[in-house]
This record gives C-alpha cells, sequence and structure tokens, in this order.
C-alpha cells in the first residue's frame, strides 16, 4: 500500500514544526544550544498533542552532525538513519508491553554500554505510568545517575501514576490542549497542500471533534476525504459523524424569541428523526446559550468556539436577551439536564421542557420599573421612596411586568369604562381567544372551551372547563394583563375577567380593586414595602425571585 495516513504523513521533523507547544519547543531548543542538556526529562499531557513527536525531535538533535540553532539538518547520516528508524543509538519502548521487571532489568544491562555512532545513547518510554511499582523502583538508581552520555525520556498521559520517586529525578513538561483556531489553521494548510477543498464550518467541527489533539484531527480529516472526496463540505460532515447541526439552536434561540411554541415540537422531531442523542442535544444547546451570554456581556463573538458563519449570527441577537434572561434560561436547561437522564420518555420530556422555555417571559430589574415609574409623573413622595429603594435596599427583586408605563390613573379610568353588551362579547369571543392564542399558548389552551356568562359593570364572568383552568389563570397574573390588554382590540376597551367553573364559585383574579397582594418584606422600610406592593398590584407585576 502507498496510502500514508496524515498523521505520520505529516508528523513534525523539526521544532518549528510543532503545533500548539511554542513554551516547550522553545526551551529545549535553547537547552541544546546553551548545552544543558539533562539525562531524564518526562513529557506529560493529553493525547495526540505532540508528546512522542517531540521525544523523537529532541532525541534526533542530539545526534545530528549539522544542527543549526538547535534544529536537526535532517540530510546527515545520522539524521538519516533515524528516519528510517535504523538508528542503533535511540531505544524506543513500549511501557505498556514492556512492564515487568525483568525488562527493566534488561534495559539496566543495555545502559551500561556507550552509543555507537552518535554522541549520546537515547531511550524514549512511551506510556511510561504502566511500568509496575517493581519495574519503576529498579529505574531508580540508574535514571539519578545514568552513564555519561545515556539520556531518558519518558512520555505519559497519566502523569499522576508515575511515582513522585520518579518525577523528581527528570525535567517535567506538561503538554496542552491545543486551540480549536490552531487545529483549524492546521489541517486547512494540509488540505490546500494535498489539493483538498474544505470550508470553514467543516473545519470547525472537525476541530471541537478532535478535543484538542491534533493526532485525532489528522485522522478524522482522513476519514472525511474517503467519504466526501476532494470537496468537503459541511452537511456531509455532520452527516457522517453525526453531528447535531448548529442551526438547530438557532431556530430555537427565534422560537424562544417570537413565542412560536410549534418550534419545540419540529425541534423534537427533527432530533428523533436523525437519530441524535437528546443528552448531546442538551448539552449543544447549554453551550450555545453561554455563547450568547458572552456576545451579550462582551458585545462581540471573539470568544466563541464556531464558525464565521455562526459568529455573525449570534451578533444579531444583541438586543433580544437581557443577562438575567440568558441566566434564567441556563438555570433551566442544567435542571433539564440533570432531570433527562432518569426520564423513561426523553422525547416527551425535551416537548414539555422545550415549551417551558419557550414561554418564559422576559424580566426586568426593579431599578428599571422604578425609572418607569418616574417617567409617569408620580408624586413627589413616592419618587422619594424609590430613590431610598435603589440605595438602601441590598434586594435584587426582579418584577415580571405588564406595562411599566401605565400610571394609577390610566387604571382607575380603564376600571370604570362601561360595560360592554353581552352579545357582542359573545359574537367576538372566538376571535379574542385567537388573539390570545397567539401571544400566550397556555394562556388559549386554557380559554378554548370557556364561554362569556355575563358583563357586569367592565367586569366579563367566564366559565372555563375545569376548576384546573381556574387556578392556572389565577396563579399566573402575567395571563391577567395579557387579556386585559388583548381586550381593547376586539372590544374597543380595557376589560376585567371574572372565571368560574361548574365546579368552583367565581374567582375575580383580575378585577384591580377587589384583588390586593401583601406583600411584606421584614427588611424593608413601611415606605419600600408600599412601594413594592404599588409595582405588583397597579402594575401587574409578579415577584419572580427576591
Amino acid at each position: 500500500m502507498s496510502f500514508l495516513v496524515t498523521a505520520r504523513k505529516w508528523r513534525p521533523q523539526k521544532f518549528e514544526e510543532l503545533v500548539g507547544q511554542e513554551h516547550i519547543s522553545t526551551t529545549i531548543k535553547n537547552a541544546i544550544i546553551n548545552e544543558r542538556i539533562a539525562h531524564a526529562y518526562i513529557f506529560a499531557g493529553p493525547r495526540g498533542v505532540g508528546k512522542t513527536t517531540t521525544a523523537r525531535i529532541f532525541a534526533k538533535i542530539l545526534n545530528c552532525l549539522n544542527p543549526t540553532n538547535g534544529e536537526p539538518c535532517n540530510k546527515c547520516e545520522m539524521c538519516n538513519s533515524f528516519n528510517n528508524s535504523q538508528s542503533l543509538d535511540v531505544i524506543e519502548i513500549d511501557g505498556a508491553s514492556n512492564r515487568r521487571i525483568e525488562e527493566i532489568r534488561t534495559l539496566r544491562e543495555s545502559v551500561k554500554y556507550a552509543p555507537t555512532k552518535g554522541n549520546y545513547k537515547v531511550y524514549i518510554i512511551d506510556e511510561v505510568h504502566m511500568l509496575t511499582t517493581e519495574s519503576f523502583n529498579a529505574l531508580l538508581k540508574t535514571l539519578e545517575e545514568p552513564p555519561d552520555r545515556t539520556i531518558f525520556i519518558f512520555a505519559t498521559t497519566d502523569v499522576h501514576k508515575v511515582p513522585p520517586t520518579i518525577i523528581s529525578r527528570c525535567q517535567r513538561f506538561d503538554f496542552r490542549r491545543i486551540e480549536i483556531g490552531t487545529l483549524k489553521h492546521t489541517i486547512k494548510k494540509i488540505a490546500d497542500a494535498e489539493n483538498i477543498k474544505i470550508d470553514d464550518q467543516s473545519l470547525t467541527i472537525i476541530a471541537k471533534k478532535a478535543d484538542g489533539a491534533l493526532r485525532d484531527a489528522e485522522s478524522l480529516f482522513d476519514q472525511l476525504v474517503s467519504f466526501c472526496g476532494n470537496d468537503i463540505n459541511a452537511k456531509e460532515v455532520a452527516t457522517m459523524l453525526n453531528i447535531i447541526d448548529e442551526d438547530i439552536y438557532f431556530e430555537l434561540t427565534d422560537a424562544i424569541n417570537s413565542k412560536n411554541f410549534g418550534s419545540a415540537f419540529n425541534i423534537t422531531s427533527t432530533i428523533y428523526e436523525n437519530g441524535w442523542n437528546f443528552i448531546d442535544f442538551l448539552n449543544g444547546l447549554i453551550e450555545h446559550f453561554r455563547n450568547l451570554m458572552t456576545v451579550i456581556v462582551r458585545k462581540d463573538s471573539k470568544l466563541i468556539e464556531s464558525s464565521e458563519d455562526h459568529q455573525k449570527k449570534f451578533l444579531n441577537y444583541l438586543d433580544c436577551f437581557s443577562e438575567g434572561d440568558i441566566l434564567r434560561i441556563l438555570g433551566y436547561l442544567n435542571k433539564v439536564q440533570y432531570e433527562i437522564r432518569s426520564s423513561q420518555n426523553p422525547k416527551l420530556k425535551i416537548e414539555v421542557s422545550l415549551c417551558h422555555l419557550i414561554g418564559l417571559q422576559k424580566t426586568s430589574q426593579i431599578s428599571e420599573l422604578i425609572e418607569g415609574l418616574n417617567k409617569a409623573e408620580l408624586p413627589e413622595k413616592k419618587k422619594e421612596q424609590s430613590n431610598n429603594l435603589i440605595q438602601h435596599s441590598s434586594h435584587n427583586l426582579n418584577i415580571q411586568y405588564g406595562d411599566p408605563e401605565k400610571s394609577k390613573e390610566d387604571i382607575e379610568a380603564t376600571v370604570h369604562e362601561p360595560s360592554v353588551n353581552l352579545d357582542t362579547l359573545t359574537s367576538n369571543w372566538m376571535n379574542f381567544i385567537e388573539l390570545i392564542n397567539t401571544q400566550k399558548f397556555a394562556l388559549g389552551a386554557s380559554l378554548h372551551n370557556s364561554k362569556p356568562l355575563e358583563s357586569n359593570d367592565n367586569t366579563i364572568i367566564v366559565e372555563l372547563n375545569s376548576k384546573e383552568d381556574v387556578d392556572i389563570i389565577e396563579n399566573n397574573r402575567s395571563y391577567l394583563s395579557c387579556l386585559m390588554e388583548n381586550s381593547e382590540q376586539i372590544f374597543n376597551q380595557k376589560l376585567n375577567f371574572s372565571f368560574i367553573s361548574k365546579f368552583s364559585s367565581p374567582q375575580f383574579v383580575s378585577d384591580n380593586k377587589s384583588s390586593v397582594i401583601s406583600n411584606v418584606d421584614p427588611n424593608l422600610s413601611q415606605d419600600e414595602n408600599s412601594l413594592i406592593n404599588a409595582i405588583l398590584n397597579e402594575l401587574g407585576g409578579r415577584e419572580i425571585n427576591r
């Protein structure tokens, strides 16, 4: 076979070709130039980041006949023999298969002999943490005082399993995971050299899937070339690797912003039909909103590990969400992520969870609401209370609100408007429900089988299908604000609503006169409590966190 995998074909032959480990290559080159070469080194780090490759370059330059600025020439007799695996002075040992004490004793005997041709005899032991305790103990004395011109280089992916007595006798170098940007640049460079076309999104998928390992990225690249040929595109990459399409996260973000509940079922169906893992979907969704949080906070997308097209997409949501909104979404997703692991029907759990996510209402800080009250020209006394509350309250009170610009006089004027005719109510009732359904799906569902029974003053008595529907509306004051605001569009005036069922007595839940919320905090003054209750009762607010 003439084919050579990319990881071997493009393996670095000089320190300057190493990727993402400049702190190590620079140190070793300076040590060689200044002739400060230690007798033992240990290279620690995750798989596929260049530990063994660095050890081989180090061993080659130690015996190179014409080194230049700490780099091997790759042309002399010693370099050629090493590149062809014919060097007798560089011994590479697999620690996993030569872990017994007998192999280490053999190594101790061979150490006594001088190099055959080169300046140094170099022992490279890969996966050294696999040696037995007895083998490490047998190696200790030789490692501490090896014969002249003998150097040990150990490589390990689990340095914590190496005894401290071994580590203390070596110079330790910790290799890093390679950044996504560096991986993308390296694979693109290889693709260009091989005359293979690949787009930025495909490079991003490969780099993220490789998880910091260049060797893994190169193996994925070979696999994709076999599947796609010389033109690699993101759609085929996602199909072959069964990667969740990131556009589905943007679809959900748009649905949350527009309150499109239908998207929850479309998205769940797409995940199910493509065979994607629901837990992987939630992990990706959490990362998506983490990226959105960085954009909202920083006003740029520089910290997002994604393709250029997706980085631009994130910037479109700068004014759509606040930091508080994203924190609530992330908190809810973390809860769902924990619960879905024990769910017997994960598809149903995802559908319900996405509906809840889309239905989350935006929040406003207490300072923003107080500013709205001041703009409505509240009396001077309440303005003074507002300023005192901002300065002295240590509570971070979030209030879900309807219309912060509405004054008390406007509310009272609405209450005393003349009653609407019952016939008009009945004839336009279904249009009213359809309007509510487009804005608040859950509320529209509760009203689906309802009917107006009586018009009393400006309060409409509505019969619901069940006691549960009454409780749902009664326990969510934001629904009442929605009903009042939309009643003006259909019935030409703002109405209050009283709900009953066949199994309950009337519940006057939306009457601003009779529905009073007592919300007293012992840590606040009487004036401050009065202001909070004014916001809750007069503006249709609801306390959701204190």
